[in-house]
Formats: C-alpha cells, structure tokens, sequence
C-alpha cells in the first residue's frame, strides 16, 4: 500500500533550508517518492499554522521509513536543523474499494 509522507513547516533559514530542500528532493526520488503538494495554496482550518505544507506519495510506509533514516535524508537534514521548525509524519493510505 502507498504511503503519505506529510511535513508543516516554518522556515526561520531560507537560505539553509534551501539547501535541505535541494538535497532532500533527491533523496526523496531515490526511494520513489513523488511530490503530490509543495508549499502550495492552503486553508488551515484546526491547529498549528505552518506556512508550508509538503505531501509526497511512496510506494509504501516502509519505503517512506527507508527514505527517512537514510544517509542522504540524514545529510540532507543536517541543513534543516536548526532553520525551521517540522512536524513530519507517514501514513499509509486506505485501500481504494
């Protein structure tokens, strides 16, 4: 089963986030990631407002944990910390009937 890997954000680094997001981005594909939303038009209607929003599709939860704790992913984040603050969580999506 497909898996969402969802990220809010609020970048206070533009410029190191920058480079997070460019390594990321890579590391992402790598494990069959594809961006379905990046910092697009939003409606927050509950909780925590975070100017940017990321959804990328895996190709399973594991493949989306295998992406995360992977060496690049960790050198990619080296960059993030510190330069925004992130809420990151997977989720399998349903089966469609």
């Amino acid at each position: 089963m497909t898996a969402l890997w969802i990220a809010h954000v609020d970048v206070t680094d533009a410029e190191a986030y920058g480079r997070y997001a460019k390594l990321a981005t890579q590391a992402i594909a790598d494990h069959g990631g594809v961006f379905l939303a990046r910092a697009s038009r939003y409606v927050q209607l509950e909780g925590r407002d975070r100017a940017r929003n990321v959804v990328a599709r895996f190709p399973s939860l594991e493949a989306a944990e295998a992406c995360y704790r992977s060496p690049a992913y960790q050198a990619a984040l080296e960059h993030a910390r510190g330069a925004a603050e992130r809420d990151l969580v997977i989720v399998e999506e349903s089966p469609q009937d």
